[in-house]
């Protein structure tokens, strides 16, 4: 979702920066506020009690992140923590509801961002219940160059071997094994370290 920054600060909208790994928000906090981003990048995810990190989504420039609680009055089901050094525009969550109630397009925008969301969380599911690495992974890359316009031509993928090991549950080493082997087959490249897909 993205509010034109100028009528986010028309209406009071706060930058706040954050540094790398500071928590925006944390699991179970309750949510007030909408958040966009300005500069960086800011990751949505889950700790289980071991330490391991499950990546439910990355937000970058322009994009919003956290808000479906705000509509339903519960608490936040992930945390958010800067991946990058970050600013971010704050708004509460009053001045959100009146902002959408004074711009109607705004409302819809946010019905289909909610839609959009809903359905690639349900076409990542399938992937994730894949006993497979592979499945999971090609249906991350598939999903990742879809969003890029789905180019005939391979595509850089930005993210580290770890960030793709946390978006799907899996182990780094076994992402790193599995994409070696998918590189053999050519599924994918591998070029100075870079994932092509």
């Amino acid at each position: 979702m993205h509010i034109d920054t100028n009528l986010l600060i028309a209406h009071g909208a706060v930058a706040k920066k954050y540094n790398k790994g500071d928590f925006i928000f944390y699991e179970g906090d309750q949510c007030r506020f909408y958040f966009q981003v300005l500069e960086g990048c800011v990751r949505m995810c889950n700790y289980n009690d071991e330490g391991r990190i499950f990546i439910q989504g990355l937000f970058t420039s322009s994009q919003s992140f956290g808000e479906p609680p705000l509509f339903i009055d519960e608490t936040y089901p992930a945390c958010a923590q800067a991946e990058t050094n970050c600013v971010i525009y704050k708004l509460s969550k009053e001045i959100l509801f009146k902002l959408l109630s004074e711009y109607p397009q705004l409302q819809m925008n946010f019905i289909i961002n909610f839609a959009q969301r809903l359905y690639e969380k349900s076409s990542a599911n399938k992937n994730i219940i894949s006993p497979h690495p592979e499945e999971r992974i090609l249906g991350f890359l598939k999903k990742y160059k879809k969003d890029q316009g789905d180019s005939k031509e391979k595509v850089i993928v930005p993210y580290t071997r770890q960030q793709i090991a946390d978006f799907l549950g899996l182990r780094v080493e076994t992402v790193i094994r599995t994409l070696l082997k998918m590189e053999e087959e050519g599924k994918v490249d591998i070029r100075k370290h870079k994932l092509f897909y």
